[in-house]
């Protein structure tokens, strides 16, 4: 197994143990971690999150979150994978239960689906297909629109298509994958997107 320092960050509403099994079925060491400064010793992070925005981002700045996530990521340019809502936490606001600030590490908003015009079942649950509109290393060796699973009512609109690295739709098109620099985040759970979702977390471990 490795030895870099991969943390699972815990600030009380990520999917910890799936995105844990994931990573140690990849053959690499991981830690679950609930104090921040434990991120100044990281290689990499991974931010997971289900449920709402708002509740999200009170935990992450009562817990002392934003400030180790942001001097780490921002300053030392660690590598952070956002997962589902910890992609959304990575924008500059989102629209649930009023307006919430994020971690504002990629410019854009997150809305509601509806809001949007989808006119289909909210949330989205199920399997849906990506397709790759910008290349990134993490997407090596992934074909073109796989599946992959998701469970989401709220979607992340970027400021500029440059870090837009893949589409899905439901109803509308949505930006699913995105990137900025050393920040990468997804909307769907890849530690449930069978190969092709091990595939890119698999890639962001060996980067």
């Amino acid at each position: 197994m490795t030895k870099e320092n991969i943390f699972i960050i815990n600030y009380g509403m990520g999917n910890l143990r799936s995105v844990e099994n994931a990573v140690k079925k990849l053959n690499h060491n991981c830690k679950i971690i609930n104090n921040p400064d434990e991120l100044d010793v990281s290689s990499k992070m991974i931010l997971p999150g289900v449920g709402s925005f708002k509740v999200a981002m009170n935990l992450l700045n009562q817990g002392g979150w934003v400030k180790k996530i942001k001097s780490n990521v921002l300053e030392n340019k660690k590598p952070i994978f956002g997962i589902c809502l910890g992609m959304q936490l990575l924008a500059d606001t989102s629209e649930e239960f009023g307006i919430t600030e994020g971690l504002k590490m990629i410019p854009g908003e997150v809305k509601n689906l509806k809001n949007l015009g989808c006119k289909l079942k909210i949330p989205q649950i199920g399997w849906n297909n990506v397709t790759i509109k910008n290349k990134h290393e993490y997407f090596k060796d992934v074909k073109n629109d796989m599946d992959f699973y998701f469970v989401n009512s709220y979607v992340f609109l970027p400021k500029n298509q440059k870090n837009i690295i893949g589409l899905t739709n439901y109803d509308l098109d949505f930006c699913s994958v995105i990137a900025n620099e050393n920040i990468f985040g997804t909307q769907f759970h890849p530690e449930k997107s069978s190969k092709s979702g091990l595939k890119i977390l698999s890639n962001f471990l060996n980067a």
